[in-house]
């Protein structure tokens, strides 16, 4: 039998995973400035098989508008050179001997536009899952009135002890998108 307290514990850590999930998805998105996450993401061709590019180089960042790319066996600079290519990022790679210099393009205003709606559209994606989490913990509480595990009262207690959870975390998301939208529209 599952308790109030153990379904609180287990929708915040949820909500919080919902958080870090939403973080993740804003390192991958383009701001201007040189991050490794832009190109975390790229899958090169190794051996036969899609391979995150991270697991077949060395990622760095050189200044604010370059990064490096290193990759750990020579063979591979032709392959992860067209795969920086044929992404959607963007971006057009050069490669020094053996290393691979990727600079990232200064914003233009109209894209700068496009990745505040992305980011306003995963921040929607997130306040979804942590709304679908409150509606998931309310009704384990509600089957455990039902069962006459717990009282109406504590079932009331809990349902605003949850709602809490959800506007904190809420709150949380719009402080994380509202501080991706800064970064990206700062030129």
């Amino acid at each position: 039998m599952t308790t109030i307290s153990e379904i609180h514990q287990q929708t915040e850590h949820k909500m919080g995973r919902t958080i870090e999930t939403l973080r993740e998805a804003f390192t991958k998105l383009r701001t201007g400035r040189a991050s490794t996450g832009i190109l975390e993401h790229v899958m090169v061709e190794y051996y036969g098989s899609p391979t995150p590019l991270s697991q077949v180089a060395n990622l760095g960042v050189s200044d604010a508008r370059t990064l490096t790319v290193q990759p750990w066996d020579r063979k591979m600079i032709p392959v992860i050179e067209k795969a920086i290519l044929t992404s959607d990022l963007g971006l057009n790679p050069a490669s020094m001997g053996d290393m691979i210099r990727v600079p990232v393009p200064p914003l233009t205003e109209e894209r700068r536009r496009e990745i505040t709606k992305i980011v306003r559209s995963e921040g929607e994606d997130a306040k979804v899952a942590v709304r679908n989490l409150r509606r998931d913990a309310n009704e384990a509480v509600k089957k455990l009135e039902k069962a006459k595990e717990v009282s109406e009262d504590d079932q009331s207690r809990s349902e605003k002890e949850i709602q809490k959870l959800t506007d904190k975390y809420i709150a949380e998301i719009d402080k994380l998108v509202a501080a991706k939208e800064k970064e990206i529209m700062t030129v």
